[in-house]
């Protein structure tokens, strides 16, 4: 994850109880920054070199897959450079007048082509929408 969304969850996640807290809570994280001197939520491990490189040599080891919660900077950089092997969107029934391009699934400039494995609605208006890249490989830049 980056930098903000580990802020966030190291936050709210360690006083929370139950199974997938105490999943969350123990499970190896990696937060992407070059600004983050130490990571205080246990079993948390800062990424401050070549993120590209990093990731490839985690996807290599074996285990479990891989999770990531959010969709910046860090998961922009994993998309152009193939290591993103499924996004899933949660498409919340909310409108907004406004947002910002924090906010935007792809900077300007960049796209991907993406193919719809799976969609499932667990209630509340709310449907889950998973994706893999296709096969043509392509994103990165967008046609123009």
């Amino acid at each position: 994850m980056g930098r903000r969304t580990y802020q966030a969850f190291a936050e709210a996640w360690p006083s929370q109880t139950g199974p997938f807290a105490d999943k969350i809570n123990t499970m190896p994280k990696y937060v992407a920054s070059t600004t983050l001197q130490q990571a205080d939520w246990p079993n948390t491990t800062i990424i401050n070199g070549d993120l590209v490189q990093e990731v490839t040599k985690l996807k290599q080891q074996p285990g479990n897959d891989i999770l990531m919660y959010g969709f910046g900077p860090v998961a922009q950089t994993l998309l152009a450079h193939g290591l993103l092997d499924e996004v899933r969107l949660w498409v919340h029934p909310i409108f907004v007048g406004t947002g910002s391009p924090s906010g935007l699934l792809f900077r300007e400039g960049n796209s991907a082509r993406m193919t719809l494995v799976d969609g499932k609605p667990p209630g509340l208006g709310i449907v889950i929408l998973s994706y893999r890249p296709a096969d043509d490989h392509t994103h990165g830049t967008r046609d123009r």
